[in-house]
């Protein structure tokens, strides 16, 4: 079994300098996550493409990460958002970095129409006792976040996706009365929290399952 896996994307039509995947660099690289971790993450930034999901998210997942948190940007919403699940739907109004749109409406036709995170709430949790104003999220869009949660989910370990906004749209509160920190340092430290929920949670499940035998 491998390490935690950390997401984020490249840039797409509408968001020529993603957040996401500057922040899925600044956590793997985080010396306060290696040390909750016991490990450094790896770390995986997908091209926004739909052809990323079989040639990038494949083979990672098939190293068999004990955890994945996956990061994207809504840059409509104004707040963090904790997606609770993923639909097997997909839109074909919005094209990918290639300029393709899916030629289907469902992911994976033969797949349930839906696919939940089990850890979403503890993570949602986690954030707000970070400092971080989250929200659960019941819609993870119709394009590659959605298309990719949906695949991680059907891996069966923990896993969340969180949504950002653009870090412009930030509120950057001061610590301690001092100077006001950057939105992305913020979000990696109490991200990091995140991932400790995710892999406690595959720490825990992987004794149940030795206590079983």
């Amino acid at each position: 079994m491998s390490r935690l896996l950390i997401t984020g994307f490249g840039p797409f039509p509408t968001v020529p300098d993603n957040p996401s995947g500057r922040l899925a660099r600044r956590l793997a690289g985080s010396p306060h996550l290696r040390l909750i971790l016991g490990q450094a993450p790896d770390c995986l930034v997908l091209d926004t493409r739909y052809g990323a999901l079989d040639t990038q998210l494949a083979p990672a997942l098939a190293k068999r990460p004990l955890a994945v948190l996956m990061i994207g940007v809504a840059a409509r919403r104004p707040r963090i958002c904790v997606e609770t699940h993923a639909v097997n739907r997909l839109s074909r109004l919005f094209p990918d970095a290639d300029g393709r749109v899916s030629r289907t409406l469902a992911f994976d036709p033969g797949g349930p129409a839906q696919r939940l995170s089990p850890a979403a709430s503890q993570v949602r949790i986690a954030l707000r006792r970070a400092g971080l104003d989250a929200a659960a999220s019941r819609d993870a869009g119709r394009y590659l976040c959605n298309a990719s949660y949906y695949r991680v989910l059907e891996q069966g370990c923990p896993a969340v996706f969180l949504h950002i906004p653009m870090p412009s749209r930030t509120p950057r509160p001061k610590a301690g009365g001092g100077r006001c920190r950057p939105a992305l340092d913020l979000w990696a430290e109490a991200f990091a929290e995140a991932a400790r929920v995710l892999v406690l949670r595959s720490r825990m499940s992987a004794g149940r399952q030795a206590h079983s035998r």
